[in-house]
């Protein structure tokens, strides 16, 4: 899951684990099927509807790969339950927002119209299939959630508690999530391996999926069989 795109998003990589594992992709709330309802978004909130979906369908142990939102999403559930998440995977997700991160200007200063620029196609496929579209509403309230830097928002310093086996890619272009930020995660995680995915930027599972959904799928194999 990604912010604004929707689980379609991961069709590119689902054939590389399809075969060996159940998989369950999830729409966040206004995200491509699901509804936005009146209830304010926050990472948190993602978290808890996560969980819950999770208890409605008795699944007790599990692992979890994340794209971006769904990433941030994933290290807050693996530091809430750590004895449920059997491993965690992330790709281009940051952990935290410092006051002096350049994405901030960039994610202030994004509309509408810079995003239909770049994706009009997810545009698209969000209002030919969401119930209820709206999607200056829905990016209105999902710019509150990334710049969110209350206990509601980012993980930061929480994810010293991931105990899980844990992966954290990036493509090696990814203007969003940076090295630095990539490194100082790494270290804070006592389990964790890191992959610099070469010659792709934010969305390298797009760009690059038969290499993302290998290293996905070799990381899996290791650590849940």
């Amino acid at each position: 899951m990604a912010g604004l795109g929707s689980m379609d998003e991961l069709n590119s990589i689902s054939p590389y684990v399809a075969s060996n594992y159940q998989v369950i992709r999830v729409d966040f709330r206004g995200h491509g099927k699901s509804l936005l309802g009146e209830q304010s978004l926050s990472y948190l909130q993602y978290q808890k509807d996560i969980q819950a979906l999770l208890n409605h369908l008795d699944v007790g142990q599990y692992s979890i790969f994340g794209f971006i939102d769904g990433g941030i999403v994933a290290y807050r559930l693996a530091a809430r339950e750590p004895d449920r998440v059997n491993c965690l995977v992330t790709l281009g997700a940051q952990w935290r927002l410092k006051p002096n991160d350049p994405s901030i200007e960039l994610l202030s200063a994004l509309n509408k119209d810079d995003w239909l620029s770049q994706f009009a196609n997810e545009v698209a496929y969000y209002e030919e299939n969401n119930p209820e579209p709206n999607f200056s509403k829905l990016l209105h309230t999902v710019k509150d959630v990334w710049l969110d830097t209350t206990a509601s928002g980012y993980p930061d310093i929480a994810v010293e508690t991931i105990k899980c086996p844990t992966l954290v890619m990036r493509g090696d272009n990814d203007f969003l999530f940076s090295l630095d930020e990539a490194v100082a995660l790494k270290t804070r995680i006592s389990n964790c391996s890191f992959a610099n995915i070469p010659l792709t930027a934010h969305s390298s599972h797009q760009e690059s999926p038969k290499l993302v959904g290998e290293i996905l799928n070799q990381f899996l194999q290791k650590y849940t069989n």
